[in-house]
């Protein structure tokens, strides 16, 4: 049975991730923070991780962009989880809320809602140890929000789906593992590369994807460690890296970066647009 890590408590929105993207049998292995999902995979406790990297509406996660530089593992996958936030509560106590726990996050993307329901929001360490926690301690008057898999694993009651004050609030999700991912069609790739310090360079770099029609779908910068004030740059484009247009645009990247590191090519998960666009097919049958 494949074996994954992914960083929360059993029940949290990235373990929902893992089971979409590897089946409900999978078996899991929660971890306490994102590094100890990559030294999980890199000492053979797991077979894959499972790290968020970006949310629609909060963006990049920069720890887990950290990590991918710092380790060998290689990305084998992505997934784009639609984040459907709920209140749960106790079972037969819904009506008793008077405050709301969970992650500040999820907090601040349900705020609306609790406004106008005269909740007191209550920051917890958590989605699903805020769900963990109530149901271990029950307490009159306390509800939490987290997902509809975290009120399964610990029997609480789901007062309200989909909470969230914005519809489409999605995380995007790398499955990261040893070696490389099996070939498939259609392919993202990533990558990293700093430029060197010169007028330019930045430019000309790019220019290798531009001039051969390949369409970036992420690029965003972060601080090299070892150098202040200076930059690596993370790239996803369309395609793999052994297509013979990528490969070239890879080898023109190689002479003018100061360095690249290749993240890999990995099956290309549906994107949000096209979820919606069938949903509103379905709608109109």
């Amino acid at each position: 049975m494949t074996r994954v890590a992914f960083q929360g408590e059993h029940g949290a929105y990235s373990e929902e991730a893992t089971r979409q993207h590897f089946g409900a049998e999978v078996e899991t292995l929660p971890c306490e923070a994102f590094d100890h999902i990559f030294s999980a995979v890199d000492r053979d406790e797991a077979d894959f991780g499972t790290v968020p990297v970006e949310n629609s509406l909060a963006g990049s996660i920069n720890k887990a962009y950290d990590l991918l530089l710092e380790h060998d593992l290689k990305v084998h996958g992505e997934i784009s989880l639609r984040v459907r936030h709920c209140l749960l509560a106790l079972p037969g106590q819904a009506e008793q809320i008077a405050q709301v726990r969970s992650h500040p996050q999820a907090l601040a993307q349900c705020e609306g809602y609790l406004n106008r329901r005269g909740f007191k929001a209550i920051p917890w360490y958590d989605t699903a140890g805020s769900a963990k926690e109530l149901a271990a301690h029950p307490e009159p008057g306390v509800g939490v929000i987290a997902s509809k898999l975290a009120a399964q694993t610990y029997g609480l009651e789901i007062v309200q789906e989909g909470i969230e004050d914005l519809s489409y609030n999605y995380t995007r999700f790398f499955i990261v593992g040893k070696g490389e991912a099996t070939r498939c069609d259609p392919a993202k790739t990533s990558l990293i590369f700093a430029t060197p310090h010169s007028p330019g360079a930045l430019y000309g770099c790019l220019g290798e994807f531009a001039t051969r029609s390949i369409n970036l779908t992420k690029l965003e910068s972060r601080p090299r460690r070892n150098r202040p004030w200076h930059y690596v740059f993370y790239l996803d484009f369309e395609g793999h890296w052994q297509d013979e247009t990528c490969s070239q645009a890879i080898l023109g990247l190689l002479n003018r970066a100061a360095f690249v590191k290749l993240l890999g090519s990995f099956p290309r998960a549906a994107q949000p647009e096209m979820e919606m666009n069938a949903q509103n097919a379905l709608l109109q049958i």
